[in-house]
């Protein structure tokens, strides 16, 4: 996978999350200006949400932190243009977007 493609990374423990991606080895992902996805809607998988995106105004998605290190990651998932959109405009899990 090249660098900087965003993507959305489901890990075991941690949760989903979405950013930039920078590398993987086994299950260790590296991301940059990484997002947790706290709740979803306007999607029923993971899948569609990396092609068609998410509902922006009811889905609570975290700030961005600047490096993610994700441990036990189970899906790596290439995120379109469109769906990122919506992930972008996704509100802040604390309220303001």
């Amino acid at each position: 996978m090249k660098k900087g493609t965003y993507v959305i990374v489901r890990c075991r423990d941690a949760g989903v999350h979405c950013g930039e991606y920078r590398s993987h080895s086994g299950r260790e992902v590296k991301l940059r200006n990484a997002r947790r996805i706290w709740r979803w809607h306007g999607a029923m998988t993971l899948s569609e949400i990396a092609h068609s995106g998410l509902d922006s105004a009811q889905s609570k998605v975290s700030k961005p932190v600047k490096r993610a290190l994700l441990l036990e990651a189970c899906e790596i998932l290439t995120v379109t243009d469109a769906a990122r959109a919506t992930i972008d405009a996704a509100r802040w899990a604390g309220g303001e977007s």
